[in-house]
């Protein structure tokens, strides 16, 4: 997953306003107590940040490749 693949799952799986809330503010336990925006930062793939905040957020499995995403691969 890209950067942008993952701007673009955030904002159809939460909105545009609401995702940069999620993405800003969330401190995700499994990301170290980090933020998704500030693991982005320290350099975490895109893709575990992405399940990370799926894990946090309930989104259901049929939804975590991201609207018109690729599934993951096995």
């Amino acid at each position: 997953m890209k950067l942008s693949e993952f701007n673009y799952a955030v904002a159809t799986e939460y909105g545009d306003a609401y995702g940069r809330v999620v993405v800003r503010d969330l401190v995700l336990a499994s990301l170290g107590g980090r933020t998704a925006h500030q693991a982005l930062e320290d350099g975490e793939r895109p893709r575990d940040v992405w399940a990370a905040l799926c894990d946090a957020t309930d989104v259901p499995i049929a939804r975590r490749s991201g609207v018109g995403l690729p599934s993951p691969r096995d």
